[in-house]
């Protein structure tokens, strides 16, 4: 792209809506992009989250090949141009999905509430020209390939977790976001056991990613969403577990979760009673302060009255 204008230096981030528009980029595909580290964003100063400086735009803009460079960069496809991608057929494609082989990038449940799975279409054809892969492209399936599938693996949705968990913590700004990252493909149960004081569990949410939105919370493609986002094998909950123990570590000594003020005995428990002051110390009442300072009635008793 040339001939573009040149946005001053002191113009405001855009929001990720309008540098979305300003890249010709689609939001899903901006925001993948974002994921990816294509694109750079900056906390916005007013505390909404984040956006895209100016400068980063006109760096993208003035990049060799653009727009179609970027673009290429984030076209996420399905199973079938995946499978045409790689020359295989997309049975095939399927299966090297299934052992780890080509690892998705999203995915989105269609109508029927099936996961539909989308990769790269970059990385796959980077796969395809790799010489070492021919074998597993043509002729017959690999024994080990054939056993892991016929015991039933499936590495797709475990992948995901963990490319997706790679995205939360590039963007996370401090330990307290990454510990959320973290916590965020943990059932509940697991996350209380590591963080059993409520005051951090609480804070800790306050950082734990939303998963994919789709459909309505609790309905059954909510549940199907929240199975895909939540580690079920026992080998990466031991090291989600673990990798969320040393982060709440580091996210303590940097900085504690907040509790509630410390209450005052008298505040804490209303039976406690402040013990009366002693014949010395007498506390005198207003009136009497009063009176003492020279009131009507002091000037009576004064006078004799």
């Amino acid at each position: 792209m040339s001939g573009h204008t040149v946005m001053p230096a002191h113009a405001p981030a855009r929001s990720f809506s309008r540098a979305a528009r300003e890249l010709g980029l689609k939001r899903s595909e901006f925001d993948l992009a974002v994921n990816l580290g294509r694109i750079r964003t900056v906390p916005d100063e007013g505390g909404g989250g984040r956006r895209v400086a100016c400068a980063e735009i006109d760096r993208l803009l003035r990049s060799p090949g653009f727009p179609e460079t970027l673009a290429d960069s984030v076209q996420a496809v399905g199973t079938t141009e995946g499978a045409q991608i790689v020359g295989v057929p997309p049975a095939r494609f399927t299966r090297l999905a299934k052992v780890g082989l080509v690892v998705p990038v999203k995915f989105y449940l269609n109508r029927y509430r099936a996961v539909v799975w989308l990769y790269l279409a970059e990385e796959l054809r980077q796969f395809a020209q790799d010489g070492d892969n021919a074998f597993l492209l043509s002729g017959r399936t690999p024994d080990w390939i054939r056993g892991q599938l016929a015991a039933g693996q499936d590495l797709r949705p475990r992948n995901w977790r963990g490319r997706h968990l790679g995205f939360l913590l590039r963007q996370a700004e401090g330990p307290w976001q990454q510990a959320g990252a973290l916590a965020a493909f943990l059932d509940p149960a697991q996350v209380a056991k590591i963080v059993s004081d409520p005051y951090e569990r609480s804070h800790l949410n306050r950082f734990r990613p939303a998963p994919p939105a789709h459909g309505v919370p609790g309905s059954p493609a909510a549940h199907l969403v929240e199975k895909i986002t939540t580690a079920d094998d026992p080998d990466e909950i031991g090291w989600l577990r673990s990798d969320l123990a040393r982060a709440l570590e580091e996210a303590r000594t940097h900085h504690p979760a907040p509790r509630p003020a410390k209450a005052t005995p008298s505040e804490a428990d209303p039976a406690v009673v402040t013990p009366a002051p002693t014949s010395v110390e007498r506390v005198t009442t207003p009136d009497e302060r009063w009176n003492a300072r020279g009131g009507l009635l002091g000037w009576l008793r004064r006078r004799g009255a």
